[in-house]
């Protein structure tokens, strides 16, 4: 057993020489994943999963780490790095490189194994998902949890439905039947029903087991066509169902250290057509039982009780079984070094006896004849057969007993006679007949099947079935199956001569392409001609397509097919063998002359209408199913049979082949399918077999069916050897004149490619100077322009730090300018108020002055009129001027209060309300005005009447006294002069103080 660790490597190879597992644990590579840190520690595999090939699989640890293993090419890869555990993966999506992994934050990624790169992201589920189940055609998917079931659209990545169920009862699992439309879902109440995936519509529902062995159902398996589900739980019982006839038919009770049932999975068969017969059983003791569903038999198991297995994944092909240890490890088995013991074939169950001296025998002793093939023996009685009672499942799902009568041998170990055994009328059928199905399980024998008795069937049916082809195949052929010496072939590698396959023919299939060139590389080491035939991809071609995943099988049915089937084939290499064709133009002489003239007639040879169908053994002209049919026949008669379908194949084309007349309809028709019957040319085989005269039927010349050796195969030297040695020669010489040639041509080549890389370093260094001489130019002309740009900027610059430096000016000065008007209006506020404060104080001494002066009028007058009155005699001018004095001096008085009061009026009022400023002056303006008129009045009043008296006065006086009385009348003057100018004085010290009190409140309203 090898071990890998895989350790801080992302890529390597699985194994580093080729694994050969033993039979007893099967195991092919142990991986493990260990780091390399200070404390280094196993990292464990938590799922795997296989893709549809089978030959790679995928495994997530509980880190986040995904890799996948590629079986086929030795090589693992890690993918991706998800940070967290997987629970769950699914590796068969429609794009082969892309995978589905269920992480533990409920989400689900696909991510791409070739780009490394994340496809897409669901989410949806609050629950852990432990299992995800991949439609067949790839586009669907479910994931399933514990609360919930979902299907996915893997085209969009869309959820497309959600199944929802009371938290009573839970899921167990919801997935998808093999090669079928249907979901089924399994609840923990054991419940089971079956869903249409497009409708979602519930087909059916599976009916509850039975009490006597009810078990909850924890796991389930599904055989590949889709009819066996097999469920168990938490006991040692197995419950079969039929999906078909919906009903439990059969409980399988495993031993008794089985407790409980963890895991099952179906072992596919290549040769089972989907009808899975072999079920692997992990119980809870770690240990995987592969168990026969039909005879109930413990075939083998993996595990044990030291190194128990977690979880296991079989390979689709049935070839690998990887299993998930308990200590995180991986181990990968193969099924074939598993079942190597159980497929080795019984012990032979026609034994041979030797005679017994004569003088021995008696009338007692049997009397045995032993022939090639056959035995026989004296009729028994009817009380040697006993009875076999078999629960068989007939069309309509139901179950009944039918009795099949079965020879029974004789106690002393004879077995049945010729008659009994290859006569179809000596077996007792029941009614219905017997199917073939239950034939072919009942009439294995150490070496095959019985050809006789296929013979026979095969003429009753037609064909074999497809079930049970591969099998009857390979029994007929006798395939020894040399595993050692088939390993040493395929070990030489791909053979030269085939190593441009492809390029010859172009198969659209890799897989298809690779297996063919090893079965014919493998042909080519085997026998040197088969590298030479230039035939032998067409020849081997269907049976590649057919064995593409078995080339053992392919192999060996291809070799016995060239040592029997092909026989002389090439003894006229490289030429078509001219005598075989010679036979074929013989029988078809014999049978059909004027086909045979039809051909000579338009020049056709049989190079033409026989060697295309030899050399591609009928695959252009057939279709898989006739071709399958066909060979059923040839390979269970004489190697004639072959070249006489040859002879029918044209003989039954007879209608279409006389209406040819042009050598490239002949072609076509020879190299494509055309519309007949393989049946009835199966039967003009078996007519043109037994009606050909013994002389010219192919069976006196070839020989009849050799198998190929068991241990090693056989030499194959029926060919003339000194052509292909000679070509061999040449070959070879031609092969070493073409390695000199290619030697010496490659010299000339590495000289050339030195001259020219010479040339080409040169040229490109002439280049790289010329670019840097370019790009030192370039680099000066783009200096040039940024220091253009640079002058240009600093310009502008320079420009603008002048605009700025002129508008920071000129906000200087306007600033500077509306500071200085401040200034200029405080400093002519300061002088208003100054000015009015000198007026104000001019009013007062005005006042005072006006005052002093009536005051000293006042006595004036007074004086005056006194010495008038003193003067003269009559008291009543006197008296007037005194009353007229006194009402003067009332009214002065009045005048001079009144502008008292109006002046503190008005200052109250203007501090107080400017909107009054109007009307106060105008009330001042009137008072002026009136005090003025008055005054004016007064004054000439007072002048007039200062005139008058005096008028008056200078008549009566003496001559004496107008001297003396002269004096105080220019004094009077004088008084009233000097009282006219102050009162002129004060009139115009008011008319300034109101022109200055309108000035004042003409500057407070533009101010407000």
């Amino acid at each position: 057993m090898q071990s890998t660790d895989l350790g801080n490597k992302e890529s390597g190879k699985l194994w580093h020489r080729k694994p050969s597992p033993a039979a007893r644990d099967g195991i092919i590579v142990n991986i493990i994943h260990s780091t390399c840190d200070y404390l280094p520690k196993v990292l464990r595999f938590l799922n795997v999963a296989f893709d549809s090939s089978g030959d790679r699989l995928i495994a997530g640890d509980h880190q986040g780490n995904i890799y996948v293993f590629d079986l086929y090419g030795n090589r693992f890869n890690l993918v991706q790095r998800t940070a967290q555990a997987c629970t769950a993966l699914a590796f068969n999506l429609r794009r082969k490189s892309e995978f589905l992994v269920a992480l533990a934050d409920y989400s689900i990624k696909c991510f791409d194994t070739v780009t490394k790169e994340l496809v897409s992201w669901m989410r949806g589920h609050e629950s852990s998902v432990f299992s995800i189940s991949v439609h067949a055609s790839g586009r669907y998917a479910i994931t399933t949890s514990s609360d919930t079931a979902q299907l996915w659209d893997l085209d969009t990545f869309q959820r497309k439905r959600k199944l929802n169920i009371l938290q009573s009862v839970g899921i167990q699992k919801v997935f998808f039947l093999p090669l079928s439309n249907t979901i089924l879902s399994c609840f923990k109440d054991n419940s089971i029903f079956a869903w249409e995936c497009d409708t979602l519509s519930c087909r059916y529902q599976l009916p509850a087991p039975p009490e006597s062995s009810s078990i909850l159902y924890k796991v389930f398996a599904v055989t590949r066509d889709g009819r066996i589900l097999a469920a168990g739980g938490k006991s040692n019982h197995l419950h079969l169902w039929c999906l078909e006839a919906k009903q439990l038919f059969r409980i399988i009770q495993m031993p008794t250290k089985v407790r409980a049932i963890r895991h099952l999975e179906f072992l596919p068969d290549s040769f089972d057509a989907g009808s899975n017969q072999v079920l692997g059983v992990l119980s809870q003791d770690g240990i995987m039982r592969f168990v026969n569903i039909q005879t109930c038999k413990l075939l083998f198991e993996i595990g044990s009780l030291d190194e128990g297995i977690s979880s296991s994944v079989i390979s689709p092909h049935g070839r690998y079984i990887a299993s998930i240890m308990e200590n995180g490890s991986l181990n990968i088995y193969s099924v074939q070094a598993l079942t190597q013991e159980i497929n080795k074939p019984p012990p032979p169950l026609v034994k041979v006896i030797e005679d017994l001296p004569k003088s021995k025998l008696n009338s007692g002793d049997l009397k045995i004849k032993v022939t090639t093939g056959r035995v026989q023996r004296p009729a028994k009685s009817r009380e040697n057969k006993i009875q076999t009672r078999i629960l068989k499942q007939d069309l309509a799902g139901s179950f009944e007993n039918k009795e099949i009568l079965l020879p029974q041998p004789s106690v002393s170990g004879a077995w049945l006679s010729k008659g009994d055994l290859h006569s179809p009328s000596s077996w007792v059928f029941p009614s219905p007949p017997l199917t073939l199905d239950y034939l072919f399980f009942m009439n294995e024998l150490s070496d095959g099947l019985n050809k006789k008795r296929l013979q026979v069937l095969l003429k009753g049916y037609g064909e074999y079935p497809m079930k049970y082809r591969m099998f009857i195949w390979r029994s007929l052929l006798q395939l020894p199956e040399n595993h050692t010496a088939f390993s040493s072939l395929e070990d030489k590698g791909v053979h030269v001569a085939f190593l441009n396959l492809q390029k010859k023919y172009p198969i659209k299939s890799g897989k298809l392409l690779r297996v063919l060139q090893r079965t014919l590389s493998a042909l080519a080491h085997w026998s040197a001609i088969f590298s030479d035939t230039p035939y032998l991809p067409l020849l081997a071609f269907p049976f590649v397509k057919l064995f593409q995943n078995n080339q053992l099988i392919c192999f060996e049915v291809v070799a016995t097919l060239i040592i029997n089937w092909c026989q002389h084939w090439f003894e006229y290499f490289p030429n078509p063998p001219i005598n075989i064709l010679s036979m074929i133009e013989n029988v078809l002489a014999f049978h059909d002359k004027d086909l045979l003239q039809h051909f000579i007639d338009h020049d056709i040879t049989s190079q033409l209408y026989a060697w295309p169908l030899l050399e591609t053994v009928f695959s252009e002209v057939l279709t898989r199913e006739e071709w399958l049919k066909l060979f059923d026949n040839v390979f269970s008669n004489h190697p004639s049979f072959l070249l006489m379908t040859v002879v029918a194949y044209n003989i039954c084309s007879r209608a279409p082949l006389l209406n040819c007349s042009l050598k490239d309809d002949f072609e076509y028709f020879f190299h494509h399918r055309n519309n007949l019957d393989i049946s009835v040319v199966i039967r003009e085989v078996y007519h043109l077999m037994d009606t050909t005269p013994t002389d010219i039927h192919p069976n006196s010349t070839l020989h009849v069916f050799v198998a190929l050796t068991k241990g090693q195969y056989p030499v194959f030297n029926q060919y003339p050897k000194f052509i292909v040695d000679y070509q061999t020669q040449e070959r070879e010489r031609i092969r070493i004149d073409e390695l000199d040639y290619l030697r010496e041509r490659q010299m000339v080549e590495d000289m050339q490619a030195e001259v020219d890389q010479q040339r080409v370093e040169d040229e490109a260094w002439y280049q790289k100077q010329e670019l840097l001489r370019k790009a030192e130019e370039t680099r000066r002309e783009l200096l040039l322009q940024e220091e253009e740009k640079m002058i240009q900027q600093r310009q502008r610059l320079a420009s603008v730090k002048r605009e700025l430096k002129v508008k920071e000016m000129h906000l200087q000065d306007a600033t500077r300018r509306r500071f200085l008007k401040l200034q200029q209006d405080q400093r002519e506020m300061e002088l208003r108020r100054l000015d009015d404060e000198i007026e104000r104080k001019l009013i007062e001494e005005n006042l005072a002055k006006a005052e002093q002066a009536c005051l000293n009028a006042d006595w004036r007058i007074q004086a005056l009129h006194k010495q008038r009155c003193d003067d003269l005699q009559r008291n009543e001018c006197y008296q007037e001027v005194a009353r007229l004095l006194r009402e003067n001096r009332r009214k002065e008085t009045e005048v001079l209060d009144a502008m008292m009061g109006e002046e503190a009026k008005k200052w109250e009022e203007a501090k107080e309300k400017d909107f009054h400023l109007k009307s106060e002056k105008k009330a001042s303006a009137l008072a002026d005005a009136s005090r003025k008129w008055f005054l004016e009045k007064e004054i000439n009043d007072a002048l007039e009447h200062a005139e008058h008296l005096y008028s008056k006065a200078v008549p009566s006086y003496p001559n004496g006294q107008v001297a003396s009385s002269g004096a105080p009348r220019t004094s009077q003057l004088d008084d009233i002069s000097e009282v006219d100018s102050s009162t002129c004085s004060k009139l115009i010290s008011k008319k300034s103080f109101f022109r200055h009190l309108k000035h004042s409140a003409h500057l407070s309203k533009t101010v407000a």
